[in-house]
């Protein structure tokens, strides 16, 4: 246990997310996503895990530590509803709260297709399985900048 962490973010994920630079993706997934097999084609090429929390727990969790991308609107991600992708589950209204809260401030995450999603994820830098059992509970988060004290 450390000082100041979230005692859910375990060594191997706080590893990765202090690895990333800036514009580095993360991807928050839940069990139904091919989250092995998409992170063998990430930076880091491994697969990371929170399996028992959900994607809104670990997204908390995750921006505790995280700064979100202010200079791009895909700061975050949402997958979009195959044939609703206008419609907001409560697993990512859940996330956009935590999104909500880390920043202080309302910020909208943007929606990506299904595939395009897909596609995106192996761009990203590592993939984090979470437990989340709900549909539509993946996520990608673009790592912003921490500025110097002034």
């Amino acid at each position: 246990m450390l000082k100041g962490l979230d005692p859910r973010l375990n060594a191997e994920v706080l590893y990765a997310l202090r690895a990333m630079g800036h514009g580095d993706t993360l991807v928050i997934a839940d069990t139904n996503f091919p989250s092995e097999a998409i992170a063998r084609a990430t930076t880091l090429g491994d697969l990371l895990r929170m399996d028992n929390l959900t994607a809104g727990a670990a997204a908390e969790a995750v921006l505790s530590v995280l700064p979100l991308d202010t200079f791009v609107d895909d700061f975050a991600a949402r997958m979009e509803i195959v044939g609703a992708p206008d419609e907001v589950p409560p697993v990512q209204a859940e996330v956009q709260a935590a999104i909500d809260k880390a920043e202080g401030k309302p910020r909208q995450m943007v929606s990506i297709e299904r595939f395009a999603f897909y596609e995106a994820a192996k761009e990203a830098f590592a993939v984090i399985q979470t437990g989340e059992r709900r549909f539509y509970g993946c996520f990608i988060f673009r790592k912003g900048v921490i500025p110097p004290d002034a």
